[in-house]
């Protein structure tokens, strides 16, 4: 197996230069016929690791992301180019060029991107890349802990004490 390495825009004394946006490669993802998009990962190819950003294209009738909220970790997104529908909380929301919206570390209203135009939508994502996150998926239950890369199901609570054995050993 051959481990390919991504572009980046290090120089041979290691340092990042400036960079185009249109040198940055588009990956696509996927996850069946509702959600993905393609995106541009420009921090990462300008050598950032404590914040991301990312250059998004959400193609007609296609879902960004299930919806969810960090409880560490803030979000932005500034609109470049079309309109969609943000999703936050119970309330939607028409974004378009020139919109801006914050999502607050902790701030319990999920998020997420719908594009119900006929055209694709483009848009910055910017975010802190904190691996101590806790991500909490609302319409799911999943509540996603990004340090031990590990899913929980929300509704599988515990008392602090349950599974303990109490009582004194002899």
């Amino acid at each position: 197996m051959t481990d390919k390495k991504k572009p980046t825009s290090v120089n041979a004394e290691g340092i990042f230069e400036p960079f185009s946006v249109e040198n940055v490669p588009w990956e696509n993802w996927s996850e069946n016929t509702r959600y993905g998009s393609r995106s541009r990962y420009l921090s990462g190819f300008g050598g950032a690791s404590h914040v991301g950003v990312a250059m998004e294209e959400l193609a007609p009738g296609m879902e960004s992301t299930l919806n969810h909220y960090h409880m560490l970790e803030e979000e932005q997104a500034l609109i470049l180019a079309g309109e969609m529908t943000l999703k936050l909380g119970e309330k939607t929301y028409l974004v378009k060029t020139g919109d801006y919206v914050c999502f607050p570390a902790g701030q319990k209203a999920g998020h997420s991107f719908y594009n119900h135009s006929d055209a694709p939508c483009r848009f910055l994502i910017i975010g802190e890349k904190n691996p101590h996150d806790v991500i909490v998926y609302p319409e799911t239950g999943r509540v996603s802990v990004r340090l031990t890369g590990e899913g929980y199901d929300k509704s599988a609570t515990m008392d602090y004490w349950q599974g303990a054995d109490t009582n004194k050993k002899k």
